[in-house]
């Protein structure tokens, strides 16, 4: 395994140009996700993977349209982690663009496209007493050097970003399985609740914003 020098370590915002390497990062961090793999349901692993990059190349022209913060982490000039993350009450958030909507429906299905959608309304509404909150949508980590606490690099960058924003009231995240609940909650986020979607459960977890943030030396 590769070991990255961690005074070239960077977090910045992402470009147009980065899309296609944090396309390939999404694509593999998301490729046995449970949820996903129920809800873009296909008999032939092939047509899966097709729906899957679909979905998160139409997930990214709608995260660059609607202008929500697509974060990566870099060494020196290489992208090794990304993070998607829409605020709250954002055109993003409120609805879907309907060249979204009908671009993911010719590729992945409509019931498929309907499901994703309602998983997103639900967790919508779960939120509502949260206020004006950014929810991170996707992360990924470079597979060929994980283990290095990237991650967590990256969700402190997240934190200044929530930090910058004065109307925002904290970071919002869906995760299905042990790993992700166990690495959220080593970075400050609380289980809120518990959701179901095709019978695959998972856990709404919120990190409030605070100003012990800046304490930590970030």
């Amino acid at each position: 395994m590769q070991v990255l020098q961690q005074d070239q370590l960077a977090v910045k915002y992402l470009t147009p140009e980065d899309t296609r390497v944090a396309a390939s990062l999404l694509y593999q961090a998301y490729h046995d996700d449970s949820i996903l793999r129920t809800m873009l349901e296909s008999k032939k692993e092939l047509d899966y993977e097709a729906k899957l990059r679909a979905l998160i190349r139409e997930e990214l022209a709608s995260f660059g349209q609607g202008r929500q913060p697509m974060i990566g982490l870099f060494e020196a000039d290489r992208l090794v982690a990304v993070a998607c993350i829409f605020e709250a009450k954002s055109d993003l958030q409120a609805s879907r663009y309907w060249h979204w909507r009908l671009k993911l429906m010719m590729s992945a299905g409509y019931l498929q496209t309907q499901q994703l959608i309602e998983k997103e309304d639900t967790i919508r509404a779960s939120l509502d007493e949260y206020g004006h909150y950014y929810f991170l949508a996707f992360i990924a980590v470079d597979p060929h050097i994980q283990g290095q606490g990237l991650g967590h690099y990256l969700l402190s960058g997240l934190d200044d970003l929530v930090l910058s924003n004065e109307a925002s009231s904290g970071m919002a995240v869906f995760v299905t399985n042990v790993e992700q609940k166990a690495f959220f909650l080593g970075h400050g986020y609380q289980q809120i609740k518990t959701l179901e979607f095709n019978k695959v459960s998972g856990e709404l977890m919120f990190k409030a914003k605070t100003t012990d943030i800046m304490e930590d030396g970030l």
